[in-house]
């Protein structure tokens, strides 16, 4: 018997603008920027609106909630497994391409002894544009 029951949602016009301003930028935004760039096309847009279709679209497998220590989510669209670096400075999120997982995945599967079905692998340093206007002492890799 299968206990897990699909939810439907009704189309929205409003879910749709967001998945698409999501799926337009590699901003990795917040639902705050996200409410900004809606809000001239939807007047009565609110901001936990915003929020709340996020959370829909993150249950429908659309979107991933991105949450590296800063304050507030960000969000992505971009649903093919890939890792990030994120600013520690100012909280600018990029992505970061690396080998297909599936080149190191099986590896990893057979030291843990079981099948790994994703990974999230993050990277943390500066931005160029933070690394550029803040002077840091040399510091050095210790991997």
């Amino acid at each position: 018997m299968n206990t897990i029951t699909e939810v439907r949602y009704k189309r929205s016009r409003q879910r749709e603008r967001i998945l698409d301003t999501l799926k337009n930028t590699k901003s990795h935004p917040t639902a705050s920027w996200v409410y900004d760039q809606l809000k001239k096309d939807f007047p009565s847009l609110s901001l936990g609106t915003v929020y709340r279709n996020l959370g829909i679209l993150r249950d429908q497998g659309l979107v991933r909630v991105l949450q590296s220590g800063s304050t507030f989510d960000r969000f992505d669209a971009d649903m093919k497994e890939h890792s990030h670096f994120v600013c520690e400075n100012c909280g600018k999120i990029e992505d970061v391409d690396l080998p297909p997982y599936n080149e190191w995945g099986k590896s990893i599967s057979a030291s843990l002894g079981r099948k790994v079905s994703g990974y999230r692998l993050d990277f943390y340093g500066h931005c160029d544009d933070c690394e550029t206007q803040e002077p840091h002492p040399a510091h050095s890799a210790t991997f």
